[in-house]
């Protein structure tokens, strides 16, 4: 079973990642760095207090593939479709929904990416004059 993506995760393996990623200390760690290894080593050896066998490879790719299904999930509620959902989708918007104004200011997103109270504010400043 244990082919290069590893074995399937389960519902329980899934979760006590989410519960260890929900740690600020660790969010802190993930937002500020892209070499995060150590971090992920961390993040394996809490797993591994729970009786679940993964290497930070594993718990690396796990957490990119859930960060990119929320986004993709998140930028299709943004745009008013209900159709994509995802399994962990409320536990990931408790982690991840704060950060995006932050990263939308960090980068260099178009206006559609921003945050609705952005928008909104200009056009109140707007019919003010």
């Amino acid at each position: 079973v244990a082919n290069e993506g590893g074995k399937h995760w389960t519902v329980n393996e899934v979760r006590a990642l989410i519960r260890i990623w929900s740690d600020k200390n660790i969010q802190q760690q993930l937002e500020g760095t892209v070499r995060n290894k150590r971090i992920f080593e961390q993040v394996a050896a809490r797993l591994q207090k729970f009786g679940i066998d993964r290497d930070w490879k594993q718990c690396r790719t796990k957490y990119k593939n859930l960060k990119h299904e929320y986004k993709s999930v998140k930028s299709a509620q943004d745009s008013g479709s209900t159709s994509k959902s995802m399994k962990f989708f409320n536990e990931l918007d408790a982690i991840l929904g704060h950060c995006t104004t932050e990263q939308a200011s960090k980068s260099h997103n178009d206006e559609s990416e921003r945050p609705p109270e952005w928008t909104e504010a200009k056009s109140e400043k707007d019919s003010v004059g």
